[in-house]
């Protein structure tokens, strides 16, 4: 019997937008599980307790676990996340994704220490990034240590995303206030839940495979 396949279901393009600043450093993720689901691996994994419950966390980059001791901690990450482990641990159980950045780091963005961005501004939000909408009760504050990317642009289109270019090409970074060579954006397209991202310098260029 030949298997039939399904055409997937398509988005529809005209829904809303979220464009929050794309800031040049590099990825850093946060994985938090209990501790009863496997054991800890030295050098990787950080003892905490989630609201009384024994958990384990441990640091990764875009493609790999970071090291806290030494080693391969990606441009300190893996350190930071272990001295900071019983303040991460508010982030709650599961994988965290953000953007460490900062001193020494790519742009660097002129500021005197490294900082760990959230990129998910549905579930998290600071006072210089407001809730998308005030009716959304999940939203909360991250861990004082953290901080999120922030919101450039929302709406209908894509219109919004060239709109937040332009308001960075003319404010500069609103991640690091001042710095005036900022990257681009990354626009969250909620219908097909799926990433793009712009850059201010070199968008259009392609790379064609021989």
């Amino acid at each position: 019997m030949v298997e039939f396949a399904e055409f997937e279901k398509i988005s529809r393009l005209n829904r809303e937008v979220i464009v929050t600043e794309k800031i040049d450093g590099t990825n850093g993720q946060v994985h938090i599980r209990l501790a009863m689901d496997e054991l800890p691996e030295m050098g990787y994994d950080t003892p905490i307790s989630v609201n009384g419950v024994p958990h384990y966390i441990r640091a990764g980059s875009r493609n790999r676990w970071v090291l806290y001791l030494g080693g391969d901690d990606n441009n300190g990450f893996g350190r930071w996340v272990h001295e900071h482990a019983d303040e991460l641990a508010a982030l709650g159980e599961g994988t965290h994704f953000g953007e460490w950045w900062g001193l020494g780091i790519q742009r660097k963005y002129g500021v005197a220490e490294k900082r760990w961005s959230l990129f998910n501004v549905g579930r998290w939000h600071a006072d210089t990034n407001p809730p998308l909408n005030p009716k959304q009760s999940y939203q909360s504050y991250p861990p004082k240590c953290c901080h999120v990317v922030p919101v450039v642009g929302f709406g209908i289109g894509f219109q919004v995303v060239y709109d937040a270019i332009e308001r960075l090409k003319a404010h500069g970074s609103l991640a690091a206030p001042g710095f005036m060579n900022p990257e681009g954006v990354v626009a969250f397209h909620t219908h097909s839940r799926t990433l793009f991202k712009m850059t201010i310098e070199k968008d259009a260029e392609h790379k064609w495979q021989q």
